[in-house]
Parts: structure tokens; C-alpha cells; sequence
């Protein structure tokens, strides 16, 4: 066999070699890497190799020990830490590392739940800016220039453009759709909004809301009453108990809260309902005339309802979270909780 093809054979013994144990690993050494391995004698036979292959004969002889010590370092390293002289063979039966995978929020898992509710009643989703003007947020809402909403110590105001400010709810998106569609409308307002408020177990400078706005011929009280009562059986259960309370906004006259019946079972059913039992979930009324012939809707022809709700208040009522601040802290201890319920 000339000294090229003697290499090339030993470059394929050095490449199927399979080492498990340590005695079988020196021998390897001493064949290839040792003081009289057996590459040596074929550095010198180079002599006779013809000119035209000696590139060819010394490039492989490099590659030959270089494949043996890659092979012999890598072998020794795996068997290092046997103890036993034979390489740790991994149970392939053995199941694998979980991926750790990520999990919803509890907002987003409320919200997304409020949407398929009024999704299934025919409302569909509107949304819009969260920087606003003066006249969507305020204006058009009934809300006049001496109302104390408007105040700074109350609304966050952006330095340009002038009288814009970060939304202070989602009627914002109502007043957008009222003046660029014609009645029937039937629409859900998801979204952040923000509150120039001190963060407290109870309050945030930023949360979510969703409200909703139906306007049509001959909407009455009625027509909304039983949509929200409805709405609160598909989120409560279908043995939910409502009720409605005067109240008073800006945007809708008459006005109303609603209630739900929570019960006094618990300490935490005394504690949310502050001894009660029923629990506000909402603010809802007729659409104030005023407001339709801002938008330039004909209030003579058409009516409308609108509610709206905090969704961190819903997703704490839902979960049993006593702190609000923490939907808003990012902290996988906590929010890992909400794995199983997505």
C-alpha cells in the first residue's frame, strides 16, 4: 500500500472509532498520539510519495492528527467524570425538561371573556387612540369646561399638542364612532385609560376599562336593563342576582350603577361588599341627548344605552386580588398562578 492510501486508511480508523472505556481510549493514544504513534513514520515516507499528490499527502497527514487529538480530548472529557472507566450512556425513556411557557393576564383573560359576552349578543370591537383631544374625551361627552375632570391635579395633559391629554375612559372611542357612523350602532370600547390618581391597593394611575354603546330607533331602559342583567349571568352565573341604583354622569341621563348580589359567605365577601352583600359592577345609563347632537346624531330619532366597567376590578373580584398593583407589577411568581386557567 503506497504511504498516500495508508493515511487515507488511517484517517477512516481514526473517524469509526467508538471508545467507551478508558483502557480502550490509551490504546487510541498510544496508536496515534503517543512518541512512536504511527503517523510518524509516514511524515518521513513522504519522500516517495510522486510531487503532484505531496500537497495532497500533507494536508491529510495534518487532518489525520488533528482528528485524533479532537477525538481523544473529547472521549476524555466524557469519561472523566465516570469513575467507573465507561462513558454515561443518557436513559433516552427518561421524559425531557419541560420549556417553561408563558401564561395569559389576569386582565386579558377577563377582558377577553367580557368581549365574547357582548360578542355573542351582536356588539362589535372599536378601538382608538390612546392620546386624545379635549373635544372627543370631553366635549363631546357633556363634560363642560368647569368640570372638575378636566383639572390636571385629575387628567394627564401631553405638552404638544396643546389641550391633548392621555384618555380618561373609553367613551373617547364612542364619541369617534358616533360621529363618523350612522345609527344602528351596536359597539364594545376595550382599552388602557389613565387617571391622574395616587397608586393604592385600590387605585391606579392607569387600568382598563371596557364600555358599551348601542344606539337605534326606540332603545329604552328596559333594552338595557335586560342586556346587563344578561351580561352578569354569562360572567357570574346564570343564578346572578342585579339590581339598579340611581346615579349620575355626565353622558347619560338617566343614570344608573348596577349591582351585583355577592353575598356575605366569606371574609372576603364582607371585605369587597363592605358588608352588604351586593357588589357595584358597572355604570350605565341612557345616552344624554346632548351628546347624540354633539356627534350629530338626530336625538328625536334615536336613543341608546351605555355602560362601562373597570376590568381590574372585575379580574380582582374574579381571582380574589386584594392589591391592584399587582396586575401592573410583572411578577412571574404571581402571574404564573394564571397558567392553568388560560
Amino acid at each position: 500500500m503506497n504511504p498516500l492510501e495508508e493515511l487515507k486508511s488511517l484517517i477512516t480508523e481514526i473517524e469509526s472509532s467508538q471508545i467507551a472505556e478508558a483502557a480502550t481510549l490509551e490504546l487510541f493514544r498510544i496508536r496515534f498520539l503517543g512518541s512512536k504513534n504511527i503517523l510518524k513514520p509516514l511524515s518521513a515516507s513522504i519522500r516517495e510519495v510522486p510531487n503532484e499528490q505531496k500537497k495532497e499527502f500533507g494536508q491529510l497527514l495534518n487532518e489525520a492528527k488533528q482528528k485524533a487529538e479532537a477525538l481523544f480530548e473529547r472521549t476524555q472529557s466524557m469519561l472523566s467524570g465516570g469513575g467507573v472507566g465507561k462513558m454515561e450512556v443518557p436513559d433516552l425513556s427518561l421524559p425531557g425538561i419541560p420549556f417553561s411557557l408563558g401564561s395569559r393576564h389576569p386582565v386579558s383573560i377577563v377582558m377577553d371573556e367580557i368581549i365574547d359576552v357582548f360578542a355573542r349578543m351582536g356588539f362589535e370591537v372599536a378601538e382608538e387612540r390612546e392620546i386624545e383631544d379635549d373635544w372627543h374625551n370631553f366635549t363631546a361627552m357633556n363634560t363642560p369646561d368647569d368640570h372638575p375632570a378636566r383639572d390636571m391635579q385629575d387628567t394627564y395633559y401631553v405638552a404638544s399638542p396643546p389641550g391633548w391629554l392621555l384618555r380618561t375612559h373609553t367613551s373617547s372611542v364612542q364619541a369617534r364612532v358616533m360621529t363618523t357612523r350612522k345609527p344602528p350602532i351596536r359597539i364594545i370600547a376595550p382599552g388602557r385609560v389613565y387617571r391622574n390618581e395616587t397608586v393604592s391597593a385600590r387605585a391606579h394611575c392607569q387600568f382598563h376599562q371596557v364600555e358599551v354603546l348601542y344606539i337605534d330607533e326606540g332603545v329604552s331602559f328596559a333594552d338595557m336593563k335586560q342586556t346587563l342583567h344578561q351580561f352578569a349571568q354569562s360572567l357570574y352565573g346564570k343564578d346572578a342576582v342585579t339590581r339598579l341604583r340611581p346615579s349620575y354622569f355626565p353622558f347619560t341621563e338617566p343614570s344608573a350603577e348596577m349591582d351585583v348580589w355577592f353575598g356575605l359567605g366569606d371574609e372576603h365577601a364582607h371585605r369587597i361588599t363592605k358588608g352588604t352583600g351586593w357588589l357595584e359592577i358597572m355604570g350605565c345609563g341612557m345616552v344624554d341627548p346632548a351628546v347624540l347632537e354633539a356627534c350629530g346624531i338626530d336625538s328625536k330619532k334615536y336613543s341608546g344605552f351605555a355602560c362601562g366597567m373597570g376590568i381590574e376590578r372585575q379580574a380582582m373580584i374574579k381571582y380574589r386580588i386584594n392589591d391592584i398593583r399587582l396586575l401592573f407589577e410583572n411578577d412571574v411568581r404571581f402571574l404564573k398562578q394564571f397558567a392553568s386557567v388560560v
